[in-house]
């Protein structure tokens, strides 16, 4: 069991390390200190429910009804699109400083509702998460929920360091040309990610 739990953690960290469009937004919430615990439990809890149904059984439904992957495919290129060019937005307006009590600070709901599209709607999320971890749980069988605990477990971890540890690199971030190139790198990855998506 002891073996599975530690596969399990070392397996999430290593899907979760890569630079993504949820990664990319936790960072950014870390950086302006903005419902950064309520952006960090959505995230930690989105994946744990994502890797028990991969343990359980949407991996097999998702291998079984191709068209749902595709369509998830398409959805979450279109959203990355989107939200890529509201980052591109934000650089070519100058950037902001990152002040916590700004008069432009997001709302929670704003923030949680962001988070959550960028969760759910990315299909990489559905294909690691789900089908690439929830079929190697199954080599651990009779601990394959062991292993998707240590995934779970690796996933909390990760973004509670990237989201609260964010704030030790505010002081670069303070100056808003700072900000411009961040939303650069966040755009450009957003927009990238889409592009893999359209041409796979």
């Amino acid at each position: 069991m002891w073996l599975a739990l530690f596969s399990g953690f070392l397996t999430g960290l290593s899907l979760i390390l890569a630079i993504g469009a949820q990664n990319a937004f936790v960072l950014r919430q870390g950086l302006r200190r903005e419902h950064v615990a309520l952006v960090v439990a959505i995230c930690a809890l989105s994946d744990a429910v994502l890797i028990l149904a991969g343990v359980g059984f949407l991996g097999s439904l998702l291998s079984v009804l191709p068209r749902l992957s595709e369509a998830m495919r398409w959805v979450g290129a279109a959203f990355l699109l989107v939200y890529g060019t509201l980052r591109f937005r934000a650089a070519w307006q100058g950037g902001e400083k990152l002040l916590p009590s700004s008069a432009n600070a997001a709302s929670a709901i704003s923030v949680a509702g962001t988070c959550m599209v960028l969760t759910w709607a990315n299909p990489h999320v559905y294909l690691d998460t789900v089908l690439l971890l929830g079929s190697m749980s199954a080599q651990y069988t009779p601990h394959a929920y062991a292993f998707g605990a240590g995934a779970a477990a690796s996933s909390l971890a990760f973004f509670s360091a990237l989201g609260f540890g964010a704030r030790l690199i505010a002081p670069v971030f303070a100056d808003a040309r700072s900000w411009v190139v961040l939303e650069v790198i966040i755009g450009t990855t957003m927009w990238t990610i889409a592009a893999f998506l359209v041409l796979r």
